[in-house]
């Protein structure tokens, strides 16, 4: 992180987005425009550019000079470095920072422009150049971008004396061999010719804005702006609401929908420019941002300036917004080397923004709320364990005396996490409601495990789902798959309390290793104290909050239209917010066709095969209430799905009315949490936080209390078959504590790690078992032939060419548990021919009601 002072009064207040700085001058007593810039090795690299030495300007005969200088900063607070020569002078080129070097492309010097293409790179005080193809004909004062590894290169001009700019657009991939290395001729600008735009990257897709278009020589000034998507179609969007032609480029990706344009020539003083010379006051300070998913506009804040009484004669003793450069993210800090201050002046100052995160308001209401709702967890956890006999019947089964509705609201609450409470209204606000087919499939799930499994769990009078797999096998298939279970319920425990507590940090202000610990903690007590009838019943108030929480903001935003729900959901679905299929035949998409197979072998997966839903089945007392609290999960899921997707698309109405209230350096999955905090009214918004928090806790506290379940059920009793009930008992209650304390450092290692990318990698490999896991009860409960040697087969072949297709192939991931449950089960059945086995299937009894 970089320490600087700050330069303007919104900083100072923390109540900007950015907080400026400046990095050491280029060591130039003029300075440059139209420099090439950007990042090699970690190293910030300015080369070339040109300007008016000695204080010649083009009004008083002065000659442009161009330059091939390339000076190099290694650190923030060091010394810009001579690092040697560009192969000409040149300037008004494309550059872009990629892999280990800086990309130039095109530019001009003073005997016209170029189309050469080179990659500078710097390492350990020496500079190489490689050289690229040149681009099919000499370009300049074009606007360019990097998206992945494919170079964007949008407009320009030909000539020094063009009297039309370029519509063209060229892209190369840079990740391919250099012989291969090759422009490609895209599809052209919509609109008219143009010069000096701003590119930009966002979400997958180049961006081009405003320019600068030429009428026979003479310059018109633009305010319209492109996207080019990756299937090489342009599409118009919202005109921004002035030119911005010249500034630094490309523009700042903010977070995961956001692009910042700093400062350009509005084209309001052009035709001015030789009469004021240097009484000109510079180019505008404005910082746009452009949001990428409601395609709106705002006025964010200013770029720093520090224009002193002496700027006229002295330019160089101010601080003013430049154009004609280039915007390098270094550090995930963005950086604008020189540039142009005022017709034919320059500046050697760089100037640097750090991004800063905003913090919500909590107020004492918002805490007592958050307050209320944690001593009600434990209060509720204290009343069951007074009446809770010292069993593990009672401590994993609640004694089989859960009311049946109280049991599908537990499992309704814990199969929605924080995350999905979070994720569901920010994929809405992001796409559109196509992903609720994929919810929805419960209620075609849950038939067949209402006639298919649920009679063998409740005949067998199991505690862990994976007891069955040791009758209807054998022992080394149980203990593979409680393995399995265990090593995926552990590390997604840290995930599922880091994540929510991430985001209730940064909104809160409150430290996240003590977020982590909060929840951690009364999530434990409570599962230490009662049980699975804690966890059931905290369960049912977690579900009263989490549904509260998001039809208080689902009321709040339509309340705030003047329309009220019929205008929110009217511009809903005008902009097509509200799609609820895409009839398209792709694989990797989330087509309609891949949501249904998709949804209903995911749903297949979680209801058949995971310990944390079965062992709800089993708290009732019979096999018919049983049943009816899994229909109960079923049909309640169908209400609260459509809330938390119609929270998604009011989120995206409101924002689409209130611009200015987006997060600009926000992720898309913050949008939800980010609005609670910044929009909602004192009470209201704690009241949705706790949501957060129940959402957290209902999924801790169900994946600790059937770790504990599986451990002492599976392996406990395994190692020590003599024990006690009571024993089992106190070592059950106990390793909840020991889950809960595992849960709790592995988040806050994820938390030291600075980020979860590599957490997401070993997730997703990790959660890639569970369809061959639900394979393997398929297998066992379809066709009686399978057996043990057979299943084992099926989970090891089936999760290893799951992991393959998963490397290798661009299929939807929700197809992952189709892939596994029908690979277990197929490679089972044909293992079952080729491998003799002399066990039979030792379960084999009708459905029959238990009333």
């Amino acid at each position: 992180m970089v320490a600087f002072p700050t330069l303007n009064r919104a900083a100072d207040e923390g109540s900007g987005y950015l907080q400026w700085g400046q990095l050491p001058a280029i060591p130039d007593s003029v300075g440059f425009a139209g420099s090439f810039a950007g990042v090699s090795n970690g190293t910030l690299l300015v080369a070339g550019g040109a300007n008016f030495p000695n204080g010649q300007t083009p009004w008083n005969g002065g000659t442009k000079l161009w330059y091939d200088h390339l000076f190099a900063l290694e650190k923030p607070d060091g010394e810009w470095k001579y690092a040697g020569q560009l192969p000409r002078r040149l300037g008004y080129g494309v550059s872009a920072s990629w892999m280990d070097g800086m990309v130039c492309v095109g530019g001009s010097h003073a005997d016209g422009h170029s189309g050469d293409a080179f990659i500078v790179r710097y390492r350990d005080g020496k500079t190489t150049i490689e050289d690229l193809p040149p681009l099919p004909r000499p370009l300049a004062n074009a606007c360019g971008a990097l998206v992945g590894n494919v170079l964007y290169i949008a407009g320009g001009i030909h000539t020094p004396d063009a009297q039309m700019a370029s519509s063209d657009c060229w892209s190369m991939d840079l990740a391919m061999s250099p012989g291969q290395r090759h422009w490609k001729q895209e599809a052209p600008i919509p609109g008219p010719g143009r010069m000096l735009s701003v590119a930009g990257v966002q979400d997958g897709a180049f961006f081009v804005f405003s320019g600068v278009e030429l009428v026979d020589g003479q310059r018109r000034y633009l305010n319209d702006a492109y996207r080019l998507s990756a299937d090489g179609e342009w599409t118009r969007l919202n005109d921004m609401p002035a030119s911005v032609a010249a500034a630094p480029t490309p523009a700042y990706a903010a977070g995961q929908t956001s692009l910042l344009i700093m400062g350009g020539d509005d084209g309001s003083l052009a035709q001015e420019a030789a009469t004021l010379q240097s009484r000109h006051p510079g180019f505008s300070h404005q910082v746009w941002s452009y949001n990428v998913v409601t395609d709106t506009w705002v006025a964010m804040e200013s770029i720093s300036s520090d224009k002193r009484p002496d700027a006229e004669e002295n330019p160089n003793g101010s601080t003013w917004p430049a154009v004609t450069t280039t915007l390098v993210n270094w550090n995930g800090q963005l950086v604008i080397p020189g540039g142009e201050v005022r017709p034919a002046t320059r500046t050697p100052r760089v100037l640097i923004a750090q991004p800063v995160q905003q913090k919500g308001v909590f107020l004492m209401l918002d805490w007592l709320v958050v307050l209320a709702y944690f001593l009600l967890t434990i209060a509720i956890s204290v009343v069951v364990s007074r009446k809770m006999g010292g069993t593990t019947s009672d401590f994993f089964l609640g004694g089989s005396k859960i009311p049946w509705w109280a049991a599908g609201l537990s499992i309704f609450g814990t199969t929605l996490s924080a995350l999905t409470f979070i994720a569901i209204p920010a994929k809405a606000y992001a796409t559109n409601w196509t992903y609720l087919v994929n919810n929805l499939m419960i209620v075609v799930v849950a038939p067949f495990i209402v006639y298919l499994y649920l009679p063998y769990f409740r005949k067998l009078k199991i505690v862990s789902v994976y007891e069955y797999l040791e009758i209807r096998f054998s022992r080394s298939v149980k203990l593979l798959a409680s393995f399995v279970f265990l090593v995926f319920q552990m590390s997604r425990l840290g995930v599922v309390i880091y994540l929510p507590a991430l985001v209730v940090s940064s909104l809160m202000g409150i430290d996240l290793v003590y977020c982590i610990m909060v929840t951690s903690l009364v999530t434990t007590v409570y599962c230490f104290l009662g049980g699975i009838e804690a966890v059931v019943w905290t369960d049912v108030m977690q579900v009263v909050v989490l549904l509260g929480g998001a039809l208080a903001t689902l009321f709040y935003i339509a309340f705030s239209l003047d329309g009220g729900f019929v205008q929110l959901f009217g511009e809903a679905s005008e902009n097509h917010k509200l799609v609820l299929a895409d009839l398209g035949s792709s694989l990797s998409e989330p087509v309609l066709w891949v949501m249904i197979i998709g949804g209903f072998f995911g749903q297949l997966v979680t209801y058949s095969s995971d310990q944390v839903v079965v062992q709800r089945y089993l708290t009732t007392s019979t096999e018919q209430k049983a049943r009816k609290s899994i229909y109960t999960n079923a049909l309640l899921t169908i209400p609260a799905s459509i809330i938390f997707f119609g929270v998604g698309s009011a989120l995206w109405v409101y924002f689409r009315h209130n611009p200015a209230a987006i997060n600009p350096h926000g992720r898309i999955d913050d949008v939800f949490p980010w609005f609670i905090a910044h929009e909602l009214p004192s009470g209201v918004s704690g009241l949705v936080i706790a949501g957060v928090f129940a959402a957290t806790m209902s999924t801790i506290s169900s994946s600790m209390n059937s770790m504990a379940t599986v451990i002492t059920t599976d392996f406990y009793k395994y190692l020590k078959p003599e024990a006690p009930d009571k024993k089992q008992f106190v070592f059950a209650r106990w390793t909840t504590v020991a889950m809960g304390i595992i849960g709790c450092m592995v988040s806050i290692y994820i938390a030291s790690l600075g980020n979860t990318s590599i957490w997401d990698q070993y997730i997703a490999i990790i959660g890639l078992l569970g369809g061959c896991l639900a394979g393997m009860f398929m297998a066992g409960i379809l066709v009686k032939r399978i057996h043990a040697r057979a299943v084992f087969f099926g989970f090891i072949l089936s999760a290893t060419a799951l992991f393959l297709v998963k490397q290798f192939t661009s299929i939807h991931l929700l197809l992952y548990a189709a892939v596994g449950v029908l690979g277990c089960f197929t490679v089972s059945w044909l293992a079952s021919y080729l491998i003799p086995d002399q066990t039979q299937a030792k379960i084999n009894f009708k459905h029959t009601d238990e009333d």
